[in-house]
């Protein structure tokens, strides 16, 4: 396998993980379940690099599960750049 498309894919999952350790440390420091604007960010970055790795492998299952993420993580980020409050959403 081409090292390119490994270190993308390797890449790419850590970027899509990290978004739990971002959401946890926010709930921590709140001390309640929160959902801070960077988990969205994470989630995009993550799972569009993943798109591409999963186009590359020519995964169907892959490509639709990224896809229909993505609307979900772009739409999050509307309704909160919509309320121009708090980053944090509970």
């Amino acid at each position: 396998m081409n090292y390119f498309w490994l270190t993308l894919g390797l890449f790419a999952q850590f970027l899509f993980s990290m978004r739990f350790l971002v959401q946890w440390i926010a709930s921590e420091k709140q001390k309640k379940s929160v959902v801070p604007i960077y988990f969205w960010y994470l989630s995009i970055g993550g799972s569009t690099l993943l798109l591409f790795y999963a186009i590359h492998r020519k995964d169907p299952v892959f490509i639709l599960g990224q896809s229909m993420g993505l609307f979900i993580y772009f739409r999050n980020l509307m309704l909160i750049h919509s309320k121009k409050g708090d980053p944090y959403i509970s």
